[in-house]
């Protein structure tokens, strides 16, 4: 399997999940300001909250102001950041920060933050498109919003 994550149809999820998503909107949108008072709302424990709201995230392709954190592992070779920032620029996405390790047996981390809404296509794309550089070994989403 190439990476973390799975796009499934809520419809073959346990319900719980969902309802995670509705705690977090609640919190979000002001409607509560307490995660007692939301979980009691959507009808979850709070124990059940807390253990899946680091896991469950709602997935918007037509979220306006996307912003999306990838960690990647680059070979150690010359260029492979500059295609990776002219890439995202050509497709229209915007880079936020940039985060560099030093290059150790040949191979640095690097993540990532860009504002993907410029970019067509879903996140799933994007990480295609970074999948397809010459020198990038490795890619997965770790932040999505």
């Amino acid at each position: 399997m190439k990476g973390n994550y799975l796009i499934i149809d809520k419809r073959a999820l346990p319900e719980v999940y969902e309802k995670v998503i509705e705690v977090k909107e609640l919190l979000k949108e002001g409607v509560v300001t307490e995660i007692t008072e939301a979980t009691q709302k959507v009808g979850i424990s709070r124990s059940a909250y807390y253990k899946y709201k680091d896991f469950v995230f709602d997935f918007s392709e037509s979220a306006i102001g996307r912003k999306c954190t990838f960690s990647m592992v680059l070979g150690h070779k010359t260029g492979t950041l500059s295609r990776i920032l002219n890439l995202v620029a050509e497709k229209g996405g915007n880079i936020i920060t940039i985060d560099q390790s030093i290059p150790i047996n040949g191979r640095a981390n690097v993540t990532v933050t860009m504002d993907i809404s410029g970019i067509e296509g879903d996140t799933l794309k994007v990480l295609d498109y970074l999948n397809s550089i010459e020198g990038v070994e490795k890619v997965d989403l770790i932040a999505l919003e």
